[in-house]
């Protein structure tokens, strides 16, 4: 085998083991780790070549060299205008149709994801963010606009303020005719990436953003760089959710024939033999459960995991015909779990979809998640006797609805047993009713009016129980009031919760 078909055949693995080592201008390249792939197009390695630890870059396909050039170019555009990215060791190519360009790794940082991700309170956030405002601002400043813009094309090394850049194949030149807007929603793209949360802190990062430009700072474009920002989000989760995880990429490998569709998170280490009779972790009813007519859910262990196998039931030809052209509540299911995670909600972790079909005509379908070991929400306010525990589940259950509301999610069925307590933090389960509310005045009041029976289902499970009501009303009104007070009033009064 030649090296192209090598490292053709490593792009397209889900997960498992390379070859320790491979050679690049008559260097060994070693210690290799798979860090990112996309079939047949990308494979980047992290490893060691000439004693020096790297990252290699490898480009695939007839339209490699277009894309490394473009890739190496966008680089070399940092560079020029003095903006910190990593150092370029070696471009060029190694077989047909396949291009490398191996960069120096860059001590002691993390991407500006995971730091985020990490960050313990709101000022080490919002100081991460201001900082990564000034790197776009410097972007900006030198005529460049990263056209790929998420948080992990970015670096920060733990002790130093500074921030790399990554990916230069995103970089490219401002428009001069269209250089506000371009530069607005740039920065709104930035935006998009933090926490809903988080968006308290806009016109704040707006007017850093303004000053590091040295432009003067307008209210009425603080605002539409909020708009922008919230608009950026919805379309960036709904193009994930929607369509992304329906097709082969980094995150999801997708299985298709006449008969069958089949989506697999990569990191699952699973047959497609064994996804194909899924049944036989549901035939035992005592075991399972759920025995219900719409569906049936069982636990299983399946790849070294623990896993909850949910099939959604036909209940007779009438419902099968109306199912057949409609995507399966199993889609559904998998599509709002990724909603979610990428919306930074916490959720089962979504393992595969599989729906029988005839052609384009779907039958029975069934979702597999990962098992949430842990009591549901009414279990956990029954268990715990401490007052602080309480205190911070309910504080964390009304800023989870909080940042539902935010995100226009309404999820349809908030009963105690949809709500699992995992380190006093609230896991969401049971996706197939969720849906997202975009758009129209007529779509913000139909979320209101959706968002109101949540709250209400959600008081609901603790209707005999006042401790717990007085608990969760608290802080609901802490959550929903604090940062919109009348706005905030309304809903909760509307959900008899005031």
């Amino acid at each position: 085998m030649t090296l192209s078909t090598d490292l053709i055949a490593w792009s397209t693995l889900s997960v498992g083991e390379i070859p320790h080592s491979l050679v690049v201008e008559n260097k060994t390249l070693h210690h290799l780790k798979s860090v990112r792939s996309i079939p047949r197009r990308r494979l980047v390695l992290h490893g060691v070549w000439q004693e020096v630890e790297v990252y290699a870059k490898f480009f695939l396909g007839l339209d490699a060299k277009k894309y490394a050039q473009r890739d190496k170019c966008g680089r070399d555009l940092l560079q020029q205008a003095h903006i910190a990215t990593p150092t370029l060791l070696y471009a060029g190519a190694v077989a047909e149709d396949v291009e490398v360009l191996i960069f120096q790794a860059v001590a002691s940082s993390i991407n500006t994801q995971e730091a985020y991700r990490l960050a313990t309170d709101q000022a080490a956030r919002r100081d991460l963010v201001m900082r990564l405002v000034q790197t776009v601002a410097q972007h900006h400043k030198t005529g460049l606009l990263q056209t790929d813009l998420h948080l992990k094309n970015f670096l920060v090394i733990t002790d130093r303020p500074i921030i790399y850049t990554l990916d230069g194949d995103g970089i490219c030149a401002i428009s001069p005719w269209l250089k506000k807007s371009q530069q607005l929603h740039n920065l709104a793209t930035l935006f998009s990436k933090m926490d809903v949360l988080d968006d308290i802190w806009i016109a704040y990062l707006y007017q850093t953003y303004c000053k590091e430009m040295g432009v003067e700072y307008y209210v009425e474009n603080a605002s539409q760089v909020r708009g922008l920002t919230q608009k950026i989000r919805r379309q960036v989760a709904s193009a994930y959710a929607d369509k992304k995880v329906f097709r082969t990429c980094s995150d999801v490998k997708v299985i298709r024939s006449f008969k069958y569709f089949i989506a697999i998170a990569n990191d699952f280490l699973v047959e497609r033999p064994l996804l194909l009779s899924l049944d036989q972790f549901l035939t035992d009813k005592s075991k399972n459960i759920k025995n219900g007519n719409t569906c049936t859910i069982a636990q299983a262990g399946m790849a070294g995991l623990h896993v909850v196998v949910k099939r959604y039931n036909i209940k007779n030809l009438w419902h099968g015909l109306s199912r057949a052209v409609r995507p399966s509540r199993a889609a559904k299911s998998w599509a709002n779990a990724h909603r979610l995670r990428i919306s930074n909600i916490t959720t089962a972790k979504p393992l595969a979809l599989v729906e029988e079909r005839f052609g384009y005509f779907r039958h029975r379908a069934y979702y597999i998640s990962e098992y949430i070991d842990a009591p549901d929400v009414m279990q956990f306010f029954a268990q715990s006797v401490r007052l602080e525990d309480r205190q911070t589940v309910a504080h964390n259950l009304a800023t989870l609805f909080y940042k539902l509301y935010l995100l226009k999610f309404s999820h349809g069925d908030c009963k105690a047993s949809n709500i699992k307590i995992v380190n006093f933090a609230p896991v969401l389960i049971d996706l197939d009713g969720m849906q997202a509310h975009f758009g129209s005045v007529v779509g913000d009041w139909w979320f209101e009016r959706k968002h109101i029976k949540d709250l209400k289902r959600l008081m609901k499970n603790w209707e005999n129980d006042a401790e717990v009501t007085i608990l969760l009303k608290r802080a609901l009104l802490s959550e929903y009031i604090a940062q919109r007070p009348d706005e905030g009033k309304h809903i909760l009064f509307r959900a008899a919760i005031v």
